[in-house]
This record gives structure tokens, C-alpha cells and sequence, in this order.
């Protein structure tokens, strides 16, 4: 399955902000905790003007309005404390720029110009 797969698209302006978001569900039966990432993305996969991919670290979110970062950020947390998790460690950073409307893979293919392989 290729990266492409897990970008979901409703947005509709530019002045883009990306924020990665770590979700850690504290006091799990098991180390695994990809069953709890799995229902918190599952839970904003339908959220108007988000669009989203994950990586192994964590999930980037995007979306031209930062209350709809914070909106999709706080459903995630929601959504594991709701399957029985009493704590839940949660990591947001955020990237704002209003001097460019990068788009994540622009920013990552900015990046891959310098590297040498």
C-alpha cells in the first residue's frame, strides 16, 4: 500500500498549518498500542477540511484552520479514552507559515532535493 493511500483530501483553501500529533495510551494490557492509533485516526477520518497521513511516529495532520487541527486532535484523545483508557499522553506540534501554501508532500519534496543517494 503505497503512502498516498493514507491522505485523505477535503480541503479547500491554502495558507496551509501541519501539526504532528503522538497519541500514547498509558496503562494498556499490552506494549501495542496501534489498536488505539487505529480508532483515533479512524475517528477524524471524515472531518471536513482535514487531511491527514500517518507515519510510524505519529500522524500529520493539515488543514487551513487551526480549529480544525484542535477539533480533530481532541476527538483522537477522546476517542481512546472512550475504548477504557483512563490516560492518554498526547504530543502536538505545529507548523504555521503565512509566507508559503506548502502542501506536506511539498515540504517533504523539498527536502529529498538535497539528498544524495
Amino acid at each position: 500500500m503505497s503512502d498516498s493511500n493514507f491522505l485523505i483530501s477535503n480541503l479547500h483553501s491554502r495558507l496551509l498549518i501541519q501539526a504532528e500529533i503522538s497519541i500514547y495510551p498509558m496503562a494498556t494490557r499490552t506494549t501495542s498500542a496501534s489498536f488505539y492509533i487505529a480508532k483515533a485516526i479512524e475517528s477524524i477520518q471524515n472531518t471536513e477540511n482535514l487531511r491527514f497521513e500517518i507515519n510510524s511516529m505519529g500522524t500529520i495532520l493539515e488543514s487551513d484552520s487551526i480549529d480544525v487541527i484542535n477539533a480533530a486532535s481532541k476527538k483522537m484523545m477522546e476517542t481512546v479514552h472512550n475504548l477504557g483508557i483512563v490516560r492518554v499522553e498526547v504530543i502536538i506540534k505545529i507548523d504555521s507559515r503565512r509566507d508559503k501554501d506548502l502542501k506536506m508532500e511539498e515540504k517533504i519534496a523539498s527536502i529529498k532535493k538535497y539528498i544524495e543517494l
